[in-house]
């Protein structure tokens, strides 16, 4: 739970430092470049693509030893992109959607999002980038217990500058007859759908998900892909997906593979495949 109402903004969350194995990890001082306190993002700065990464470094300090989880990545991605972020376990996947998300900082290097310099933007700016902009999926659903679905749904909605209706994102996620449920009265695939929920309901710019599949039977988790899959072609919002699991890449517009904080390899799909289509 204090995972999701940081990511929300309610708890008016700093950006956190990453931990690393063995302990408390601190972010290095970053070079990336600033602006006087409390104006405006430079806007326009970016090139064409709704989201660029340009040479974002990544290094935690722990003691005398520094760790680069991210070695100078470079990137774009189009608005309405359902994109894949795979790799395996210590690649930088959730470092680089943590920045993506707001929830980290680079180091080093340039984020730009619709045109605005996100990785220029002051704390409190970025507290209202989380609470307005961006909405989060993660592997454990970190619902209120003594909610229901629909009011975990609300609670999101309520720091919105533009929500969606409550229970007609409840309906497109399959969970009209559910509202009225508490989490402990739904199965773990009905709980990740009002995370779902929960996160498209303040109208984000971007949906990020974190191994959304990965507290889930084979089945289950297909059921959930397809959710995003539809949601990103319906929607016309950017969803970006980190997984392990390479098999997934085809149902993606874009393809990021990650090794030791390096891109590997980048993979544009002209047709992605429907999560149906896939077997693993």
């Amino acid at each position: 739970m204090t995972q999701y109402l940081e990511t929300t903004g309610f708890a008016g969350a700093e950006p956190k430092r990453a931990m690393g194995v063995g302990g408390e990890a601190t972010d290095v001082a970053s070079g990336r470049a600033t602006r006087p306190a409390g104006g405006p993002p430079r806007v326009g700065e970016g090139g064409s693509q709704y989201i660029e990464f340009a040479g974002v470094k990544k290094v935690y300090r722990m003691g005398e030893q520094e760790i680069e989880a991210l070695a100078g990545v470079d990137f774009g991605i189009d608005k309405g992109q359902f994109v894949i972020i795979a790799g395996a376990s210590g690649a930088g996947k959730s470092t680089l959607l943590n920045i993506l998300g707001g929830m980290d900082t680079a180091t080093s290097g340039t984020i730009h999002l619709d045109g605005a310099e996100l990785s220029a933007y002051s704390p409190r700016q970025m507290v209202d980038y989380r609470r307005y902009d961006v909405g989060f999926v993660f592997q454990f659903y970190n619902l209120i217990p003594n909610l229901t679905a629909r009011e975990n749904v609300e609670l999101a909605s309520q720091v919105g500058r533009d929500p969606l209706d409550i229970d007609e994102v409840m309906a497109s996620v399959g969970l009209a007859d559910r509202v009225a449920n508490f989490p402990s009265q739904l199965s773990g695939g009905e709980q990740q759908r009002v995370a779902i929920a929960r996160a498209l309901a303040k109208n984000p710019k971007l949906l990020l998900c974190d191994e959304p599949t990965g507290a889930l039977d084979y089945n289950t988790g297909r059921s959930i892909l397809k959710l995003l899959q539809e949601t990103c072609r319906e929607r016309g919002i950017t969803v970006v997906v980190i997984t392990h699991n390479l098999a997934l890449m085809p149902m993606g517009h874009k393809v990021i593979k990650l090794k030791s904080g390096l891109i590997e390899e980048i993979v544009n799909n002209e047709t992605p495949l429907g999560i149906d289509e896939l077997e693993w």
